[in-house]
């Protein structure tokens, strides 16, 4: 992963693998992608199913992310699952034609986090569609075989595309100890807030609240299994007034309380509305910089918590949803095929938002 680009060679293959490639703000191209050279531990996939994430718009819209800047042609794309077409030489845990789903973040393996079992957290992480590593929105890649998890057949090849951004969710649970004793607040009711849902539900909170400012995805949250939902304004001076209806609408204290959003508001008002001793995980990115009572927080003793990612969640994910556990499949709201005019429209509805929940390239 990370080793092909833009040229002449196909990977030794008898057809032209093709990419969207993110070239410019707001311009995408599907060009030739030449893969890597199929290594004794990888495999070669033929991707199925692969949806669009925040961050992928986000690099659209402004070439970076947070801290990673798009400084040359990228493929995008990085929630993905697809079919086997070929397997390296000491590949043994998958034949030609296993469905997997493929955890996108290739870590070092020899770093101090990587070794602790924090894996997600190695400075050296070779990441989908994270510059300056090529992502999976292609007709084929080649992935390391130990990051490529087999699908049950009652599971298909889009919910194991859903295994990312559901892995956040799982991820965000582990980290707040989520549990059957455990009431959860839920800031924002976009995708990862509503997989962060029902990952605390399939972890065992009795009862959750979720809030956001927009009727139509709480809606969705509430068809989902949401017990209750605030609406909200995007007004800081509400903060207090908001506070006091989340409560009302829990009913009993707020034990951990996640921010999917990220800004100001969103964490003030996880930070306020959590029980003392409880949690708060910060699992958005919306602002890299926040002005919230940290002060107050800390005399009641709410812990914070972040996320970055997430380590050891596919096999989870998949078990989740083949026992039905977690249904993903309302979250697809909005399917394309992968050709240079809907690529663009994809992008489009999933950056306008609406009713646009999980968009999904059908390859």
């Amino acid at each position: 992963m990370g080793k092909g680009g833009e040229g002449g060679g196909d990977g030794g293959k008898s057809e032209e693998n093709m990419a969207a490639w993110l070239v410019s703000v707001n311009t995408l191209k599907i060009q030739p992608f030449q893969l890597p050279p199929l290594g004794p531990h990888d495999v070669r996939v033929r991707m199925k199913a692969v949806g669009i994430c925040g961050s992928d718009v986000h690099y659209l819209k402004t070439m970076r992310c947070a801290h990673f800047v798009v400084k040359e042609p990228m493929v995008i794309g990085h929630e993905c699952a697809g079919v086997i077409e070929e397997v390296g030489s000491e590949v043994k845990s998958l034949v030609v034609g296993d469905r997997v789903a493929l955890e996108p973040g290739i870590s070092c393996w020899r770093c101090n986090y990587c070794k602790g079992g924090r894996y997600n957290l190695c400075p050296d992480m070779k990441f989908f569609a994270t510059p300056p590593v090529h992502g999976s929105l292609a007709n084929q890649v080649v992935h390391p075989a130990d990051l490529c998890f087999k699908l049950p057949d009652n599971v298909s090849l889009e919910e194991g595309a859903m295994c990312e951004p559901l892995s956040v969710g799982i991820h965000a649970c582990r980290r707040a100890n989520v549990g059957p004793e455990t009431n959860v607040l839920i800031m924002g009711a976009g995708p990862i807030g509503l997989v962060t849902m029902l990952a605390a539900r399939a972890f065992g909170a009795p009862r959750i609240i979720i809030v956001d400012v927009d009727g139509y995805r709480l809606s969705v949250a509430k068809s989902l299994g949401a017990d209750d939902f605030v609406k909200v304004s995007t007004n800081s001076q509400d903060v207090d007034e908001d506070v006091v209806q989340i409560q009302k609408a829990m009913g009993s204290d707020i034990d951990v309380s996640f921010d999917c959003a990220g800004f100001s508001k969103t964490m003030s008002t996880a930070l306020n509305a959590t029980r003392p001793g409880g949690k708060v995980c910060l699992v958005g990115m919306g602002h890299n910089e926040m002005t919230v009572p940290l002060t107050p927080a800390a005399a009641r003793e709410v812990d914070i918590v972040g996320i970055f990612r997430y380590k050891d969640t596919w096999p989870l994910c998949i078990e989740f949803l083949r026992s039905g556990k977690i249904d993903v499949k309302p979250l697809i709201t909005h399917r394309f095929k992968f050709s240079q005019e809907e690529v663009v429209e994809a992008f489009e509805v999933s950056a306008r938002g609406g009713d646009a929940i999980k968009v999904m390239f059908n390859l």
